[in-house]
């Protein structure tokens, strides 16, 4: 497989940017209208995230066989929207026909059998990797909403509890399609450690724009059913003594996963009396958006627990202001720690920086990224945080 030709005509392509995708997509329902059924029905960002995915797995294509993971977890997620092996060559015909189209001349036989040969290499791990899974889970588990909680004027809390039994660990994330979207799956975060009962907590904040979360968080009720995926993600998922120094840090509903550590730090705690040095900052933009403050505030009583809330954007807030990865990264000893970040992917990128400049290695600093491509890099100065106390500058 000629790879540096299969990255340079992919580069080629990727330039053209969304007529490209609307090419492949218009063509793939034109051949194949069958499966148009499995699709939402506005396509904007299911286009985004099919190239987005392909341009990552083309950018590592040499290590997929050692690194198969992020090919495999795409396989058995396309379970949930119906996929079955018969898809894969329609899919495969489209992708070629919109390679051929933009890259003209350039599009040789030699080409066109590198792509082949990649894609049906990306295929098998992906129909293994589905076939697999259908042995022992199913494509999705539905699941009631029994208790919703309007936090703030952007953050409700649905308790959900799954019909079947449902597995997951404290950090991960869980894909979910509600009745109001229907097949516009998108991943929140379980918001504690499993429970007894099944149920966990799904904190939802409104994004301006979002297709999903304004009617997730103000229209869905107690009662409803939706869907939820397999549970995904390992970068959160980290066991209580598998670090002696914690720092979290959390950009708005990004607290939730966070939220979950946190509470199986503090199961294990009053299971062994033991907890690592546990530091949490959570920002948000306006104070009311604290939505969480009082049962954080409430657990500083533990002599590992330390928590500081961050507001960036109302100048009236009395306590710590600034952004919340620039505030973390100043005001801490960091040597040792191991750094869990979650929010918006702004907010993640500029707290990847912060802990980079201050000195925290990469491999300390945790997120996930669930496809994102990662473009890391240090920015200057973003301007003083403001601080009330002298507590920001103390681990507990």
């Amino acid at each position: 497989m000629n790879i540096d030709a299969l990255r340079a005509s992919w580069r080629q392509v990727e330039r053209i940017g969304d007529e490209a995708t609307q090419y492949f997509y218009a063509h793939l329902f034109l051949a194949h209208p069958e499966v148009r059924e499995m699709f939402p029905v506005r396509m904007s960002i299911q286009r985004a995230k099919f190239f987005a995915a392909l341009g990552r797995i083309v950018s590592n294509v040499e290590t997929l066989a050692d690194d198969p993971e992020f090919v495999a977890q795409l396989g058995r997620d396309h379970r949930r929207f119906g996929v079955v092996a018969a898809h894969y060559p329609a899919a495969g015909g489209s992708l070629l026909a919109t390679l051929a189209h933009f890259l003209g001349p350039r599009w040789t036989d030699e080409l066109a059998q590198t792509w082949n040969d990649a894609y049906w290499a990306v295929a098998g791990i992906m129909t293994s990797a589905a076939d697999q899974a259908a042995g022992d889970t199913p494509a999705w588990w539905d699941a009631d909403i029994v208790a919703t909680e309007r936090r703030s004027l952007d953050v409700t809390v649905h308790t959900v509890r799954p019909h079947q039994p449902y597995s997951y660990v404290a950090g991960q994330s869980v894909a979910i399609e509600i009745p109001q979207r229907p097949r516009l799956w998108r991943y929140y975060s379980p918001a504690n450690a499993p429970r007894t009962d099944g149920s966990f907590d799904i904190h939802v904040q409104v994004v301006d724009g979002g297709e999903v979360s304004g009617a997730f968080a103000r229209s869905a009720r107690s009662g409803q059913q939706i869907k939820l995926g397999a549970p995904v993600g390992t970068a959160l998922a980290i066991a209580p003594d598998a670090a002696e120094k914690l720092l979290l840090i959390a950009g708005g509903s990004g607290l939730a996963p966070l939220r979950a550590v946190l509470d199986s730090i503090e199961r294990s705690w009053h299971e062994t009396g033991f907890a690592p040095q546990v530091r949490l900052f959570h920002g948000v933009r306006a104070a009311w958006n604290l939505y969480d403050h009082e049962a954080l505030s409430a657990l500083t009583d533990y002599p590992w627990f330390g928590y500081t809330p961050v507001v960036s954007e109302d100048p009236g807030f009395p306590g710590v202001q600034g952004t919340v990865g620039a505030v973390a990264a100043r005001g801490l000893d960091l040597a040792g720690c191991t750094a869990l970040v979650c929010g918006s992917p702004a907010m993640v990128t500029a707290t990847v920086s912060d802990l980079s400049i201050a000195g925290v290695p990469r491999h300390a600093i945790r997120y996930e990224t669930f496809g994102q491509a990662e473009t890391f890099e240090p920015v200057a100065d973003r301007g003083t945080a403001k601080h009330s106390s002298d507590k920001v500058a103390q681990w507990m």
